[in-house]
C-alpha cells in the first residue's frame, strides 16, 4: 500500500487537524481534476519573461482561469496547471529517508520542508538544484509559498523573488476540485 505524498509528510495528525479544502486538493485521489481563478504577477523585464518561459510559468495576468490536474502514483505527483493560455507543469515526490518536498519545474529542482501554520500548509524553501547542481543559499531568492482555505475554498499563494531580477513570478488564486 502506498502512502499518500503530503500526508506522509505532514503526520498523520497535523494531516487530520486541516481543514477538509486543503485535504481534498492534497490528498490520496489517483486523478483530481479542480479549476478556479489566478492572479498573477512578476517583472516585465526581459531576463524575468525567458526565465518564466524556460520554467513553464504562466505569463503575468489577472483574473486569468485555471484548470489543474494532479496525477498521484504512490508518492509522485503530476500538477498540470493550465493557466489562461499557458501550461506549467512539475512534478512532486520525496527522495528515500528526506523529510523533504521536492518539485521538479523544467531544470530546476526545489527541495521544501512543509509545516502547518493554523489552517494552512507553509512551503519554506530548503534546497534549490539547477540543472542537477546544488545552488548557494544566496541564490535562492525569498520563496513564499502556502495552501490554505479562504471563503470556504482552497486557496493558494506563491511568491518567487530572485538576486537581481527582482519578482519572478506571484500567484494568487483559489481552485475548486471538479466533480467525476
Amino acid at each position: 500500500m502506498s502512502i499518500a505524498l503530503f500526508p506522509d509528510l505532514l503526520g498523520d495528525e497535523t494531516w487530520r487537524s486541516l481543514p477538509a479544502a486543503v485535504r481534498a486538493m492534497h490528498g490520496a485521489v489517483p486523478t483530481l481534476h479542480a479549476h478556479g481563478l489566478a492572479d498573477v504577477a512578476g517583472a516585465d523585464h526581459f531576463p524575468a519573461r525567458c526565465l518564466r518561459r524556460l520554467l513553464g510559468l504562466p505569463a503575468p495576468g489577472p483574473q486569468q482561469a485555471l484548470a489543474l490536474t494532479i496525477e498521484r502514483r504512490g508518492t509522485r505527483e503530476t500538477w498540470t496547471r493550465r493557466f489562461a493560455h499557458r501550461r506549467m507543469q512539475s512534478v512532486l515526490d520525496r527522495r528515500g529517508g528526506s523529510p523533504l518536498l521536492y518539485e521538479r519545474l523544467g531544470p530546476a529542482m526545489l527541495g521544501f520542508a512543509l509545516h502547518r501554520d493554523g489552517d494552512a500548509i507553509d512551503w519554506q524553501l530548503r534546497s534549490l538544484h539547477v540543472l542537477g547542481l546544488p545552488l548557494p543559499r544566496a541564490l535562492h531568492g525569498k520563496v513564499l509559498s502556502r495552501s490554505a482555505i479562504r471563503d470556504g475554498r482552497y486557496h493558494f499563494s506563491v511568491d518567487v523573488w530572485l538576486p537581481w531580477l527582482g519578482r519572478l513570478i506571484a500567484y494568487d488564486g483559489w481552485l475548486e476540485p471538479v466533480p467525476e
